[in-house]
């Protein structure tokens, strides 16, 4: 039996707010950029004039933007990883837990409810070297904390706060995964004298490779586009070039360095990337379906 909608006008009524969101903060914005990305204009944005490629050709030949690739890839990499990793870890041990099992996974979830600026500035607040309490107590293990001065220490801080930040999202899907996983294959594998640890290697995690992959991409998506707030909130790209990813590039020469061709042309490289990243995971999502 085939149900028909009677209201032709009523679906797209409904569609509309969303589509004039979509096209007034997403689509109008893009094609501002793509048309920018081949002026020179001036500070103001008074005058321009056309030169073609000119920008994207500085800025391949600019070390400083292949400097903000490096750092981009190590700060994406780095926080994927760690926030993979240690959301695995407490998805498993929240899994195990019998009592109060709501309240430990609700205390997870809490801070993906924190906005990106303001997670940054709690953790710049705790590595402060003057009144954090985590620079304090690495001062007392005799460890000389400063991200003001020193770059490593500087990639530390933002990479911590970019993946606290994203564990609670991991944490679900991984937590859902571990609860999908059928008890008897555990069980049996337990029968066999398969240790915990064995158990989980070869059993558990295969299964949660599909989630894997696909937290993996989200996870290089978020590093490289959503933690611009962190940054700025943390170090502002400091200090040097040591934490300025690819995003904060694109802001510190439009609106700092009023190089508004430059941050176009960047910004229509980035659009690039998260396509093909965007290509690649509903490739995988639609992979995952047929099978």
């Amino acid at each position: 039996m085939n149900v028909t909608f009677p209201h032709k006008v009523l679906p797209w009524l409904l569609l509309l707010p969303q589509l004039a969101v979509t096209a007034i903060f997403f689509l109008w914005p893009a094609e501002k950029a793509v048309e920018q990305a081949f002026y020179q204009e001036d500070a103001f944005g008074l005058s321009r004039e056309f030169v073609g490629l000119e920008n994207f050709i500085d800025l391949l030949t600019d070390p400083y933007y292949y400097e903000s690739i490096v750092v981009t890839l190590i700060f994406s990499f780095s926080v994927a990883f760690l926030g993979i990793a240690v959301a695995l870890l407490l998805a498993t041990m929240a899994n195990r837990v019998i009592h109060s099992q709501l309240f430990y996974q609700t205390l997870l979830i809490w801070p993906y409810a924190v906005a990106p600026a303001l997670a940054g500035v709690i953790w710049w607040i705790m590595f402060d070297p003057s009144i954090g309490p985590v620079a304090q107590w690495l001062k007392f293990w005799g460890i000389q904390w400063n991200h003001y001065l020193n770059s490593t220490d500087a990639m530390i801080l933002v990479v911590i706060a970019a993946t606290w930040k994203q564990i609670s999202y991991n944490f679900l899907f991984f937590l859902a995964g571990l609860q999908a996983v059928p008890r008897s294959l555990i069980e049996a594998a337990a029968i066999d004298g398969a240790s915990p640890i064995k158990r989980f290697w070869t059993i558990v995690f295969p299964l949660l490779s599909p989630t894997t992959f696909f937290l993996l991409v989200v996870n290089l998506v978020y590093a490289f586009f959503d933690t611009f707030g962190i940054i700025d909130a943390t170090t502002g790209g400091g200090p040097g070039q040591s934490t300025k990813i690819m995003v904060y590039k694109v802001f510190d020469d439009g609106f700092i360095g009023l190089d508004l061709g430059s941050s176009a042309a960047q910004s229509v490289i980035l659009m690039g990337v998260v396509g093909i990243m965007t290509v690649i995971q509903f490739r995988f999502i639609e992979r995952k379906v047929q099978y």
